[in-house]
């Protein structure tokens, strides 16, 4: 007996719409990808697309301008498969539809996928194609699609940070097998039963299962198109392919620019207002406010003193973001810092009220757990971080407790000083951001010295990739409604622990959530995540900031874009300029 999927209730994942404003088994949104470059020429032309997308839709009369937006980031990759940033993310999913889509209130709904069939033991999927989705050249999508790009994920060669989406997140059968080496990629339990039929076989009932197929990873690649592009897939607009919302017309690597247009033959076509997006990469606040007042730009971020300026103006919001900014201690490389009273000194030296309330000014909230709050719900519908205090014990600001432990560290270390360098993004508000951070750790705890060490984002996370740091101010957003999003990161050897923390006690409760007994049954579930959290807390193995919230200038003419702090951020596919 099959359950159809509108009778299918997710009710242990809920997805809260907005966060609060005023891997193994992990996931979340990182700033990692690689670069390749040339082009082919079996794309369907850019202008072709762009002449045929304006007309009357279902939304309202289509607008005769694009959407100007600001990225204050550059994208870092377009191959869905490799990518693992917000930004490029976002700019994947403009001129990309997976199997479901989000919603406004950020649940899983049809895209490419008509219906989806779920077996009695949640073991199997059986998703049904829709018969009027095809790519931008003409070609139909097709379950073979999917196929495809899953089994890239999960290849050895490909070696997609993100392949653990399929194996510890997704359960897909055979899909770590391969990531080891052990079985061959034709083996992933994904298969075209025709060219409308995608059947996926799980190793265990993934409740949260249908949410992660509007995750980039799990986006479809034509295998056709892609050998056609040998290695310069999804580095032009002639080396992409569309089957959303909108057709990639402008961009390079590392392009300030960005330009996409409406899609004529998207199947949901009718319901697109945009006439196009133009993307512009600004990462200096003030000349992003400063094109945002020349109406160069249609919405931008505000920070810092410049909220003080706009906060009254109408086109002003404040939106979740869902970001988790914090400071990664590298534990296994630097051996002060694998001194635990080190650790406990400066995630207690550090103000985060100031660092919201008096740098950032955006409405980021002080967190001092491991999993941020308001984006993941237990089976009572409670916010899982609620609680802000629940290890104030080990994470909150007193500069006397700091100092204990910070002098405790220093002689059990046999020194009396000692320097660190902090890496960070070149980006206005981590610049900031770092600097309250120095000046905070150096006054409180004698004898520290931070050095500060700023660098293009991808190249800060290549060094954290590669354990070439000590301590690194960065970032994880949700890529799914769950705090294993979040508390994966620390399992021995996964690919995003960059510390190289371990411990075995924490990876057995991981284990028991994932795959064991605890995982299906929900309040045991979420006990167990609690214990796991507390571990990572008690070792300081993490430090905590906030959760970022983005302070946005949002012209007024322009209506329902749709934000989330799950997965995509951003989603233009309904808004409207007038």
């Amino acid at each position: 007996m099959k359950k159809k999927l509108l009778s299918i209730v997710l009710a242990s994942v809920l997805t809260m719409s907005a966060v609060g404003c005023g891997s193994s088994a992990v996931s979340g949104v990182t700033e990692q990808t690689g670069e390749t470059q040339s082009s082919t020429d079996t794309a369907a032309p850019a202008d072709q697309a762009g002449s045929e997308a304006a007309g009357t839709t279902d939304a309202g009369e289509a607008s005769t301008e694009d959407l100007n937006v600001m990225l204050e980031t550059p994208v870092e990759s377009l191959d869905p498969q490799q990518a693992t940033d917000g930004t490029s993310f976002e700019v994947i999913a403009d001129y990309t539809d997976g199997l479901m889509q989000m919603d406004a209130d950020g649940q899983a709904v049809n895209a490419i996928a008509q219906s989806v069939d779920v077996s009695e033991d949640g073991l199997t999927y059986t998703f049904h194609l829709r018969d009027d989705a095809v790519w931008s050249n003409g070609t139909p999508v097709t379950a073979a699609d999917f196929v495809f790009a899953w089994q890239r994920a999960v290849d050895p060669e490909i070696a997609s940070e993100y392949s653990y989406m399929l194996s510890d997140i997704g359960q897909i059968v055979n899909a770590q097998e391969i990531i080891d080496g052990t079985k061959d990629k034709s083996e992933l339990g994904a298969t075209a039963v025709d060219d409308k039929t995608l059947e996926v076989k799980l190793n265990v009932p993934v409740s949260y299962f249908l949410s992660l197929m509007y995750f980039p990873t799990f986006y479809p690649v034509n295998e056709e198109f892609f050998n056609s592009c040998a290695d310069t897939f999804a580095t032009s607009p002639e080396t992409t392919l569309s089957n959303g919302a909108f057709v990639l017309d402008d961009y390079q690597p590392a392009a300030t620019t960005i330009h996409l247009t409406k899609n004529a033959d998207y199947y949901d076509a009718a319901k697109v207002s945009l006439a196009g997006l133009n993307y512009q990469v600004i990462q200096d606040s003030q000349q992003a406010l400063m094109s945002y007042q020349n109406g160069d730009l249609d919405t931008t971020l505000v920070n810092g003193e410049q909220v003080d300026q706009v906060k009254d103006d109408p086109a002003f919001q404040a939106i979740g973001a869902g970001y988790l900014w914090y400071i990664s201690p590298n534990i296994s490389a630097v051996k002060e810092l694998d001194n635990l009273n080190i650790r406990l000194a400066i995630t207690m030296a550090l103000n985060r009220e100031a660092i919201t309330t008096d740098v950032l000014k955006d409405g980021s909230a002080p967190t001092f757990t491991a999993v941020p709050p308001q984006f993941a719900a237990g089976p009572d519908g409670s916010d899982f971080s609620a609680n802000q205090e629940m290890f104030s014990d080990i994470c909150r600001y007193d500069a006397d407790v700091a100092v204990e432990n910070w002098n405790k560290g220093l002689e059990e270390l046999g020194i009396t000083e000692l320097t660190l360098t902090m890496i960070h993004d070149a980006d206005d508000a981590p610049i900031k951001v770092a600097q309250v951070v120095k000046e905070q750790l150096e006054t409180t705890l004698p004898g520290l010295t931070l050095e500060l060490q700023q660098m293009p984002k991808k190249e800060r996370v290549q060094r954290m990739q590669e354990g070439e740091f000590e301590i690194a101010l960065t970032r994880w957003g949700p890529d799914y409604a769950d705090p294993m999003t979040y508390l994966g990161m620390w399992i021995t050897n996964n690919s995003n622990n960059y510390g190289l923390w371990s411990n075995a006690e924490y990876d057995k409760i991981i284990d028991e959530c994932t795959t064991g007994e605890t995982a299906m049954d929900a309040k045991a579930r979420w006990s167990a995540l609690y214990d796991a959290e507390k571990i990572v807390m008690d070792e300081a193995v993490i430090f905590p900031l906030y959760t970022q919230c983005n302070a946005e200038l949002i012209s007024t003419n322009v209506s329902g874009i749709e934000f989330h702090p799950v997965a995509l951020n951003r989603v233009y596919k309904n808004a409207v300029k007038k």
